[in-house]
């Protein structure tokens, strides 16, 4: 995702726990890679699946790829045993980068074959709001503000996904983020309770592997094969595919990490609430998407619930 297009769940317990630095030139610079970086990817997932390649197809290759890149990386870095994990480790993986790549990325890069890249985004969004959902149901007790924060942000997805406001069809497909931001919350409080590398790179390259391969599978399983054709893909659904496997994934997630290790949480975790933001504006000035008064009215509802919940989030 994205979802954010964020693509694997951080160790952030053991992040947070690290002494933090004030704040530096490079926490900035990381900050701003993170709010640019995820939130053009929206984008350009809409780029690519407008322009000749599959969804699930086209973003199972985008992480398998980006995992071997990281994994080699790592290897070559710290040697073969970089990559070495337990079983408990390599399960958690596995069942992370399924809700959250294929469930969440998936579903996201397949809804935008007919939603606005911007409109995604803001939908998007409300990931931390599902979070906050969830895991009282898990028997996390939720505090006040962050139920506020709760009820305002999904006041403001019904704003952007009530029937009718997006028409019949492109309300599916709304719905359709709506389920892909669920997967993503599901995923990401899984891997609170289970096992899982040290290493948040390590971590991070088995989840892109095992999630892109399922990705792979379910594009496969769709038929998505059959309607490829390499010679009907435009220049542009190759760099944006070619962007979304280096600069996403790879550059994204060292800046992200990098905040994590230097930075306190909750400035880290801002993307969530400028990547919106970002995504809207790049999509009204390079792929003219028009953004309506009832959407600036649910985006701007949704974000700030969102900002609630990240400002007053304390317990991680």
């Amino acid at each position: 995702m994205s979802s954010h297009d964020s693509t694997a769940v951080p160790d952030v317990q053991a992040a947070t726990a690290r002494r933090r630095s004030p704040l530096t030139g490079g926490v900035l610079v990381a900050l701003l890679g993170v709010y640019l970086i995820w939130g053009s990817t929206y984008l350009a997932i809409r780029v690519v699946v407008t322009n000749g390649i599959p969804p699930l197809l086209g973003m199972g290759v985008r992480f398998v790829v980006a995992g071997l890149l990281l994994a080699g990386l790592l290897r070559l870095r710290a040697g073969p045993g970089a990559l070495r994990v337990t079983r408990a480790e390599l399960r958690t993986a596995a069942v992370v980068g399924s809700l959250l790549l294929a469930g969440g990325n998936g579903l996201v890069a397949v809804s935008e074959q007919q939603l606005p890249s911007g409109l995604a985004a803001l939908l998007v969004s409300t990931t931390p709001l599902w979070i906050v959902v969830l895991g009282s149901f898990a028997g996390e007790r939720p505090r006040r503000w962050p139920v506020v924060g709760t009820l305002v942000g999904f006041a403001g997805t019904a704003v952007l996904a009530r029937p009718g406001a997006l028409g019949a069809v492109a309300w599916g497909w709304a719905l359709l983020v709506l389920v892909a931001t669920a997967s993503w919350a599901t995923g990401s409080l899984y891997s609170r309770r289970r096992p899982r590398p040290r290493d948040l790179f390590v971590s991070s390259a088995y989840q892109m592997l095992l999630g892109g391969a399922v990705l792979t599978l379910c594009g496969l399983a769709r038929g998505e094969a059959g309607s490829v054709r390499l010679e009907a893909v435009t220049p542009s659904g190759w760099w944006a595919l070619a962007y979304l496997v280096t600069i996403g994934s790879l550059a994204g997630y060292t800046a992200y990490f990098y905040l994590l290790a230097n930075a306190p949480l909750q400035l880290a975790t801002t993307y969530a609430y400028v990547n919106p933001v970002v995504a809207v504006l790049l999509g009204w000035l390079l792929l003219g998407e028009l953004v309506t008064g009832g959407e600036l009215a649910g985006g701007a509802l949704a974000i700030a619930g969102v900002a609630i919940v990240i400002s007053t989030d304390r317990g991680h």
